[in-house]
């Protein structure tokens, strides 16, 4: 009898034997943890350009920072043991590293060579709207027509500003800038998708490998004559740029878009304008503008919305 109380007591259906359990981590909570480490790391990317180009040209940085990243990533790939990717998967890995490799860091490079780092800050404004639509294209995503509204409220304050400050909107660093978003929205797209099979740091890696066969023969082809005479700030921001805004702030980056959804956590990229305005002033001594700082809170508020109904 003894024993079988005991039995009956292990059964699920008494609480009295059924040992407490911690409550499971939500994937969306874990998802949004990762999108703003890696926002964090990518707000500090424009004001590290701006401060590796005192010393280093456009296209030296471009190809340099994509090197660097890709011999650390190959390193990685390597001591890790990681599986190649399916030959079905280098087409995406190719976009990956257009956009986001060679893509978007050369167009800002050249952008920031005509406006300061917070005025380019705010283009990241148009980052959620343009790795949505890529999202919808090429993951197949279908948000709500509410959050369709709200990004393209967000962007349309973006542009706003852009056309409307100091500096007018017809200039080339703008027009570069728009470029790089949209080239840039497409990188994160693609990576987004393919993080589901490959894992969020393989599929950086594997794009910062894959474009290496070219970067660093470009890295070689443009190295200034000598560059030990660069200013220290300089390589500091060379470095940051090739392994923190290339590869480490991508590890976080893709695997929140994999679990969280690709529409849903791009809308974390609002949160850069601010962030980038706060490096701007801290790293180079930039002056904050009003206009920006109202420019950045609308849009931040539509993107509220948007995350709502996403």
């Amino acid at each position: 009898m003894a024993a079988q109380r005991v039995g009956t007591l292990s059964k699920p259906g008494f609480h009295e034997a059924v040992a407490p359990t911690a409550p499971a981590a939500s994937p969306l909570s874990g998802a949004l943890v990762d999108g703003c480490l890696g926002i964090l790391i990518f707000s500090a990317s424009l004001p590290a350009t701006r401060l590796a180009l005192t010393g280093f040209d456009a296209f030296f940085l471009t190809a340099a920072r994509a090197a660097i990243a890709g011999i650390a990533a190959g390193a990685a790939l390597l001591l890790l043991r990681q599986r190649r990717p399916a030959r079905g998967d280098l087409g995406s890995l190719a976009i990956v590293a257009l956009g986001v490799v060679v893509g978007f860091p050369l167009l800002t490079a050249l952008a920031l060579r005509h406006v300061g780092a917070a005025h380019a800050a705010v283009f990241i404004g148009l980052l959620p709207l343009a790795t949505a639509l890529s999202g919808a294209l090429r993951a197949g995503e279908r948000p709500s027509w509410a959050f369709w509204i709200f990004s393209v409220l967000g962007s349309a304050v973006t542009v706003a500003y852009a056309a409307h400050n100091t500096a007018g909107f017809s200039g080339l660093g703008d027009g570069l800038m728009l470029a790089a978003i949209l080239v840039c929205g497409l990188g994160y797209a693609e990576g987004g998708k393919l993080a589901k099979r490959l894992g969020g740091w393989q599929v950086i890696a594997w794009a910062d490998l894959l474009a290496l066969p070219v970067t660093l023969p470009l890295t070689l082809l443009w190295m200034p004559a000598d560059p030990a005479t660069a200013p220290l700030p300089a390589f500091a921001g060379l470095a940051y740029v090739a392994l923190f805004s290339m590869l480490i702030g991508f590890v976080f980056w893709y695997r929140a878009l994999a679990r969280g959804g690709i529409a849903a956590i791009g809308q974390l990229q609002l949160l850069q304008p601010f962030l980038g305005f706060a490096f701007a002033a801290l790293l180079l001594g930039e002056r904050i503008e009003p206009a920006m700082l109202l420019a950045a809170a609308a849009v931040i508020a539509c993107v509220a919305g948007a995350r709502r109904f996403a």
